[in-house]
């Protein structure tokens, strides 16, 4: 795209629109520079290509003064290879500096702040002068190295805000050609600049020890000659932040270069208040990331000495009087030939010449081509060809309403757009833009080749899908995070997500399949005497469809996708496991069709609100779904998104099916903790939920917790030391460093109280008051730990002030029960093994222990209706699998009927 006419000439007009508003200038300045790429780079390019920890000498460097040669200033550089170009030294006009004698008579001015660091290796030395900065102004030195001549004065001391005591001498050596503000200095004080480095990155041929030689590769060459000459203090290495060029990987040198700028900073608080306007995700990326960078604007370098990109459309004479081509029509008539077909690419552009208008002088075109990253913030214009067509396009998608790219592009991307736009219409480019963290590996460290930690996308995509690898993305974090990947995290994504989805529209299929059941069955599913569950299942799937939409529309990836997650969750393992037998008995009546039609709206929703993220999974289930559908679009990416109702969410009976869920998950860990099976059928569950809390909830739910922790009866305890025993535990580190000496006498009163009152206050978030030598103590819940044990007969457990607990005593009768269950398991395992459908009868022929055997008689009809058995025969000759249950032993042997 970029490399065609039609991009370029708009590039063209940008540029030109920009030289009329005069914003482009010709400027000799220090910029980061690739000898490699043999080009200068942008501030925003520099940003991408920073390394840290990169190794760089540290060496101390003594400037012996003209007047006094025993005295020398001390300078640090981690550049060795800028010494040849030293011009002057700078030091802050209110720093302290001290004159160090070292033990065989030396002295060396250094910063106050700093001797003590920098002499910390040497034994003997003592403070014989102390000045401030200002009066060191002026002071002459010996240069380090004097290869190249030079007019006017050098080598003395100047002053400068800049300087610091943060690292270093506080004393600054500056080359003029190779520093920013080194480079201010030398225009300030009529400093002189050595160009000692040429466009290659070496020395020039004058540097006669190290001519032609890469300047890094001169550093510890320079280092111990400065040894050998007795001008080196100390030397060491120094590990910081470096950039390198994000193209080629080679160490950028900040070098003095000629070359073209756009003024930005004509328009900074402009750039800054437009930003004001834009929605950002994550939103602190505005004013951090983004808007810092705007408030330290510079510059934008726009020429690069390369051979391919988009040409610089600036033609200069022989005295520098220059114009900017701002379309081919405009060359074709200052060449006065027809350049509609000219490539404008180097070297074709480069032919082209034509006299200059005002002098007659033949002009030529410069030889930079510009910032690729110039032609990336002019897409919005340069792919419609604008303004040289297409320009309703152009209005009508103009700003864009959403842009999304990684977090690093808001020093490369998003800054080039935000920066053309404001200075070309006074707009922003984008309205809405997300931001992506980085992506690391497994152990959370930057993926790069060289450490060999790169994922490639393709193995992923051929194990897992695009499905997941995509999900996985949108779900592992919030979009401006760093996240962790792997092949095995986008695993995890099948596991847990993907196949409980799956499973549950195959097992809507399957069903629906055998009772011949559509979309277009008569059902009563909208009328009122739908279940409590297909209820709140239906009000938690409007809830979905509005949490997602109104993530979607504030472009929250991660908003819209873990609510999708937690829903299917809730759908498989309690919509569908508390009403499979809906699903399975042989009634055809409304009770069926309700939990069908409710699953299907389930399922056709999930589908829709799922298309953006998992475009692939999505469609397959929406087309199975509707097929038989005649008005029903092809494809979900052609139906309409779904419309939440918000008479349908019922907050209340979400939040009771929530602490049911809570109660049902702690009745399953107090199981575990007596190590119960849930086969195994109790006697008796008994819940407290706090004073406040009445038992009528067990009433509307009881069957649904008698089914899900299989168990004969529920109870709502009026106190819940009836199945647990509360103690008090004060904490000394919150209670002890409260009250110091009086901690013994608030622990003997806290042990006085009643536990069990006391312990509902606390674990429902209140205080207690105790009374500690007549006076009134507020105890806060986070000073005391409350401990919970089970009393003799109960398997409990607590969690947030609720408690569950199982009465574990078992009669004969629910032992017997327990065993029939697991007779149902082994059953359908072998159903399953033996590759029988589900709708498939069968005879049984079973033979077993007495035990075994009075618990299949006794449950006889239970055991053939889960299995979809018609016969169940003991047979001590019994020949088939060999079970263990336990102590007993169960011989099944299964045929299907014909």
């Amino acid at each position: 795209m970029t490399f065609k006419n039609d991009y370029i000439e708009s590039v063209w007009w940008i540029l030109k629109e920009l030289w009329h508003k005069e914003l482009l200038y010709q400027g000799f300045k220090v910029v980061p520079y690739c000898a490699r790429c043999g080009t200068a780079l942008s501030d925003h390019e520099l940003s991408l290509g920073y390394q840290e920890n990169t190794e760089d000498p540290s060496v101390f460097v003594k400037f012996p003064l003209k007047d006094d040669p025993n005295t020398s200033l001390l300078i640090w550089t981690t550049t060795p290879w800028t010494l040849p170009g030293n011009v002057g030294v700078a030091v802050h006009p209110d720093i302290v500096y001290v004159t160090v004698q070292l033990e065989e008579g030396e002295r060396i001015i250094v910063a106050k702040e700093l001797y003590q660091d920098v002499f910390k290796e040497i034994d003997q030395f003592n403070i014989v002068d102390e000045t401030i900065g200002s009066e060191l102004q002026g002071l002459q030195y010996e240069a380090p190295y004097s290869f190249m001549p030079f007019e006017g004065e050098a080598h003395y001391v100047v002053l400068a805000d800049f300087v610091s005591t943060g690292e270093g001498t506080g004393i600054v050596h500056m080359a003029a050609a190779f520093g920013a503000d080194d480079m201010a200095m030398a225009m300030k004080y009529d400093l002189p600049v050595l160009m000692t480095v040429g466009e290659d990155g070496c020395f020039v041929e004058e540097i006669t020890p190290w001519a032609s030689m890469w300047v890094k590769d001169a550093d510890p060459l320079i280092t111990e000659d400065l040894r050998k000459r007795e001008l080196l203090l100390k030397s060491d290495t120094y590990l910081h932040t470096y950039p390198f060029c994000w193209r080629c990987d080679t160490p950028l040198l900040y070098m003095a270069r000629s070359t073209w700028y756009i003024a930005t900073t004509k328009h900074k608080n402009r750039l800054v208040e437009l930003n004001q306007t834009i929605n950002w995700y994550p939103s602190h990326i505005r004013d951090g990331r983004f808007g810092n960078w705007l408030d330290n604007n510079v510059d934008w370098a726009l020429g690069r000495e390369r051979y391919w990109g988009t040409p610089l459309p600036i033609w200069i004479d022989e005295d520098g009087d220059w114009l900017l081509v701002g379309s081919v029509k405009e060359l074709s008539d200052l060449a006065d030939r027809d350049c509609s077909d000219l490539d404008l690419h180097r070297p074709y552009v480069d032919d082209i010449t034509f006299p200059n208008p005002k002098t007659g002088k033949t002009m030529h075109r410069v030889p930079e081509v510009i910032d690729v990253w110039f032609d990336s913030g002019a897409m919005p214009l340069a792919q419609w060809h604008y303004p040289f067509e297409h320009n309703k396009q152009f209005q009508e998608q103009f700003p864009a309403d959403y842009i999304c790219e990684a977090v690093d592009q808001t020093r490369g991307w998003f800054y080039s757009l935000h920066a053309i736009s404001t200075m070309l219409f006074d707009s922003v480019a984008f309205k809405n833009v997300a931001c992506l963290g980085l992506i690391l590996d497994e152990s959370g460290q930057k993926m790069s080749k060289s450490k060999g930690n790169i994922v490639d996308p393709w193995d992923v995509l051929n194990m897992h899908g695009a499905d997941a690898f995509r999900w996985y993305l949108y779900t592992a974090s919030p979009p401006g995070q760093e996240r962790r990947f792997s092949v095995d995290l986008v695993g995890d994504v099948v596991r847990s997500f993907t196949l409980t989805l799956w499973n549950t529209y195959v097992f809507f299929v399957t069903y629906a399949n055998l009772d011949d059941w559509s979309p277009s069955t008569p059902d009563e599913s909208s009328s009122n005497d739908i279940s409590e569950l297909d209820k709140w299942i239906l009000s938690e799937l409007h809830n979905l469809v509005k949490d997602v939409t109104d993530a979607l529309e504030n472009y929250d990836a991660t908003g819209a996708t873990r609510p999708i997650e937690r829903f299917v969750d809730l759908l498989s393992n309690w919509y569908v496991r508390l009403s499979r037998r809906r699903f399975w008995k042989t009634e055809d009546d409304s009770d069926k069709h309700a939990a069908y039609a409710t699953l299907y709206q389930c399922l056709l929703s999930v589908s829709k609100i799922l298309a953006p993220s998992m475009p692939f999974i999505s469609d397959a289930i929406y087309r199975n779904l509707t097929g038989e559908e005649a008005l029903a679009p092809e494809s979900v990416h052609l139906a309409d998104w779904p419309d939440y109702n918000p008479d349908l969410i019922d907050e209340e009976l979400n939040r009771e099916m929530r602490l049911v869920q809570k109660l049902v998950s702690l009745g399953h860990s107090a199981r575990q903790s007596a190590q119960l099976k849930v086969r195994q059928p109790l006697a008796e569950v008994v819940f407290w939920a706090g004073s406040h809390m009445k038992g009528e909830l067990l009433e509307r739910y009881s069957r649904l917790i008698l089914d899900e922790l299989n168990v004969k009866q529920v109870r709502w305890l009026d106190s819940a030391d009836e199945a647990v025993v509360y103690t008090l535990h004060p904490l000394p580190k919150q209670l002890g460093q409260k009250y110091a000496s009086r901690f013994p006498k608030i622990k003997e009163a806290i042990s006085r109280v009643d536990s069990a009152e006391a312990a509902d206050r606390l674990l429902d978030g209140k205080s207690i008051v105790i009374d500690v030598e007549s006076e009134k103590i507020e105890i806060l819940p986070e000073e005391v730990e409350v401990r919970v044990a089970s009393k003799k007969g109960f398997a409990t457990a607590e969690a947030g002030g609720l408690v569950v607990g199982l009465v574990t005593d078992l009669t004969p009768d629910l032992v017997l029960e327990g065993l029939a269950r697991e007779v149902v398991r082994r059953v359908q395992d072998l159903r399953k093994s033996s590759g029988f459908d589900i709708s498939d009868r069968i005879h049984i022929t079973y033979a077993g222990t007495s035990n075994l055997v009075d618990a299949i008689e006794q449950h006889r009809d239970y055991i053939m209706g889960e299995a979809l058995a018609l016969s169940l025969v003991f047979n001590e000759d019994a020949k088939g699998v060999v079970e263990n249950i336990g102590d007993e032993t169960l011989t099944l042997q299964l045929d299907k009927d014909k």
